[in-house]
């Protein structure tokens, strides 16, 4: 089976991984923010902010940025759950904004009708969360010019884009938004097993988020020399989202070979659309002002009806093909909220054609080569 994706392990990750385990500090150690430090350097970022999960990072970074009860997050309705489900864990209404059908992301044309609709009805956003699909990025200079129109916050979903840039700009740097999240699970662009982190230019909201993330405990060197060192206090209701030394170890190790990892991936793609090109199908979009990370390398059919043949086919052979993503209010828990088919036209016709091909930086020609040959067979 060649899956669509898998890690990269090496020797020097182990060795990190190993050298942890041999320390004293097995959470909350130095491993942390070292990896914080890396991320939010390579970014050019002030804060960063690692948890045990990106679903974590979205949840702290909407209570920084106050998403409440009587709020609305939008979100892109093609993009995996958690986008959408941090509103709901803060109380939240989550409503969907209709893709652009060629990069696959939020569609600022849509965005803006729909804030146009909003404003007239009373109900604009809070925050919208654009998610940066398959590792390209949105047109975030875009989305912050309406975010300044309409009052809204902008939480980047980039899950899929750490090492991606935007405008000459790394993914995460935020200057056109409030709170980057980044996510390494073990099929992402670097791993940490598990793992997450956000990333903003605001001090105050990285302060709140590192509460957040441990149980809304703080210890205080002025109330300690008052009570004692052993003293701390919960000052809000916190969690514990924290990710160990052990994955900040893997993390770090990691970050090393980020930008051998997004060439590597880069390349696969760019011989995907040669090697393709032939064929009814369309390849993923490409920008001129954005690089993707290429985290997954998603083709559309022509032939809406072939899909579920060709899946089958495919997988049967060999090729652990996935498809990214089922539109998140065609899940059962969405559709009671009152969602219907047609919310969002271009999501539903991209979700009736897309299949995703195995896209890893280990991936060698001879396997794509066997991808390519046996999409070829059930395309011919």
């Amino acid at each position: 089976m060649i899956p669509y994706g898998r890690q990269d392990i090496s020797q020097a990750d182990i060795d990190a991984v190993v050298e942890v385990l041999k320390s004293d500090w097995l959470t909350q150690g130095p491993s942390v923010p070292r990896f914080e430090a890396a991320v939010a350097e390579y970014c050019g970022v002030a804060h960063a902010v690692a948890v045990n999960s990106a679903t974590s990072a979205l949840h702290i970074a909407c209570l920084a940025l106050g998403l409440g009860p009587g709020d609305r997050l939008w979100t892109s309705p093609i993009t995996f759950v958690a986008s959408a489900n941090c509103a709901r864990y803060c109380g939240a209404a989550v409503d969907f904004v209709d893709i652009d059908p060629d990069t696959c992301n939020l569609s600022v044309v849509a965005l803006q009708a729909k804030l146009e609709q909003a404003e007239r009805d009373g109900n604009l956003p809070k925050i919208v969360v654009p998610v940066h699909f398959a590792g390209l990025s949105c047109d975030m200079a875009a989305i912050h010019e309406l975010s300044r129109r309409y009052g809204f916050r902008v939480i980047e979903d980039a899950s899929h884009a750490i090492g991606g840039r935007y405008r000459e700009h790394p993914v995460g740097a935020g200057i056109y938004s409030d709170v980057t999240i980044f996510s390494f699970h073990p099929v992402k662009i670097i791993t940490t097993g598990e793992g997450g982190m956000a990333l903003t230019r605001h001090a105050d909201v990285a302060e709140r988020m590192r509460n957040l993330r441990s149980h809304g405990i703080v210890r205080s060197p002025a109330s300690q020399d008052a009570q004692g060192a052993w003293y701390y206090e919960q000052i809000e209701l916190g969690f514990n989202y924290r990710l160990t030394d052990i994955q900040a170890a893997l993390g770090f190790s990691q970050m090393q070979r980020l930008e051998q990892y997004v060439k590597a991936r880069a390349r696969i793609a760019a011989r995907y659309d040669e090697l393709l090109a032939d064929l009814p199908l369309k390849p993923p979009g490409r920008v001129a002002w954005a690089d993707s990370a290429w985290h997954l390398y998603v083709i559309r059919l022509q032939d809406a009806a072939a899909r579920r043949s060709v899946f089958d086919g495919l997988r049967q052979a060999g090729i652990g093909v996935n498809v990214h993503y089922i539109p998140v209010y065609h899940h059962p828990d969405y559709r009671r909220f009152g969602f219907n088919p047609g919310h969002c036209p271009n999501a539903e016709d991209y979700y009736s054609r897309a299949i995703t091909l195995p896209l890893y930086p280990t991936l060698s020609d001879t396997q794509q080569q066997c991808v390519v040959s046996r999409v070829r067979e059930f395309l011919s």
